[in-house]
């Protein structure tokens, strides 16, 4: 009788920088150990010599539930799968929750790990706390590495977005006539230009035009704004001090772009690889990047139990906010930043690829809606597409009505 209850180990890990606080406990809701870890390798070693001492007591397969994974938790969550135990996520908003509902005196790590445990123990009994844990399952290694590549590149990305914002704001202040001769100030060959001049932007104004022409992507037609603007230069008192500044952004800009471009080209070879990656290409307007970031992000579809999940993953799925006459939505907080930036943006792509999908993004801005509202509920449309073509392992294809 004994067996049928405690069917489990449960192992709760409050994670966090440096020591890692452990709960070990049985199905009923007994505790047999608590204690704490090094984020190292004797901690690791530690871990998992206490967890094989209980395990063979009481001959019980083992469970690991972990509060924030996929953080600080690397790599004890990988050595916790290639165990082949059971590997549990907590969210962390719902166990916030719990802890407001059942209270502890004070709050230690310590505490926190039994609070997970003590979860953990209900998720049978209460549905509340079978949502608040996420079983895990393994994922393609290609996928892992495409989550990688695809946060490393928008870090890039939005990092090269400010310092362009900073340098266009300084070269505003300092020679604002400059700017009237490009739209986008991270064009190449305005880069190009600026990291010509050696120390001074004063400098641009006396360049020959056979200088001029051997800067990289300026031609005749550039030439001539860059002459133009020669004539009727002018200068603030500034340049002397910020002109260091505004070539310091503009070397970082050029660095940038190399990375970048770098990166979309190892993107783009390994998601030739990741059968995901390769389904979401199929859709119509579903760029080599952003399928890539989708997929690194979803990682494997058995996550989810169904359609409705995804969609709230990728931020597809408000949520309802409505209080007696006032009907709103609201944005929930678990959802996946990295994949609601990259849904978003294929999506907008992809109903411009699509008749149908334009015209029910048209419909939805008749009623009022905003064009991202439009673009969500039409990519809500799209996550129910994109779970059956997970599911089914389907390419995506148009069906025409038959005549």
């Amino acid at each position: 009788m004994q067996e049928s209850v405690n069917s489990e180990l449960l192992v709760s890990v409050d994670v966090g920088c440096y020591r890692h606080a452990v709960a070990i406990g049985l199905s009923d809701g007994g505790v047999l150990d608590e204690f704490e870890i090094d984020h190292d390798r004797d901690g690791f070693a530690r871990f998992f010599d206490r967890i094989s001492r209980h395990e063979q007591t009481h001959g019980l397969p083992v469970s690991v539930a972990m509060e924030g994974y996929n953080g600080h938790a690397r790599p004890l969550d990988r050595l916790v799968q290639a165990r082949n135990y059971r590997l549990f996520n907590i969210n962390n908003l719902k166990l916030a929750r719990f802890k407001e509902i059942f209270p502890a005196a004070a709050k230690t790590d310590a505490l926190d790990a039994r609070k997970g445990l003590e979860l953990f123990q209900l998720r049978r009994h209460l549905p509340m706390a079978k949502e608040v844990l996420q079983e895990v399952g393994p994922t393609p290694v290609v996928n892992e590495q495409l989550k990688r590549l695809t946060r490393r590149r928008r870090r890039m990305v939005n990092e090269r977005g400010r310092v362009v914002n900073a340098m266009q704001s300084d070269l505003r202040t300092v020679c604002p006539g400059l700017l009237a001769m490009t739209k986008d100030v991270s064009q190449v060959w305005f880069i190009n230009l600026l990291t010509s001049i050696k120390r001074n932007v004063r400098e641009l104004a006396g360049k020959r035009a056979s200088s001029l022409l051997k800067v990289r992507g300026v031609g005749t037609v550039m030439l001539a704004r860059i002459q133009s603007w020669q004539k009727q230069a002018c200068f603030s008192d500034e340049a002397e001090w910020v002109s260091a500044m505004i070539l310091q952004d503009a070397r970082r800009i050029k660095e940038l772009n190399e990375v970048i471009k770098a990166l979309d080209m190892q993107i783009e070879s390994l998601a030739t690889h990741s059968e995901q990656a390769t389904l979401f290409r199929s859709v119509p307007g579903f760029g080599n990047i952003c399928s890539a970031e989708l997929a690194g992000e979803i990682g494997t579809v058995e996550r989810f139990a169904k359609e409705a999940s995804l969609a709230l993953y990728l931020g597809m799925a408000p949520l309802d906010n409505a209080s007696g006459t006032y009907h709103g939505s609201k944005t929930p907080r678990q959802v996946n930043r990295h994949a609601k930036a990259a849904m978003m943006t294929a999506v907008d792509r992809h109903r411009k690829c699509v008749p149908e999908s334009q015209a029910y993004y048209e419909k939805k801005r008749l009623e009022g809606k905003a064009h991202n509202q439009a673009i969500r509920s039409l990519g809500r449309h799209l996550c129910r597409v994109l779970f059956r073509m997970l599911e089914h392992d389907k390419p995506y294809e148009i069906r025409r009505p038959k005549a």
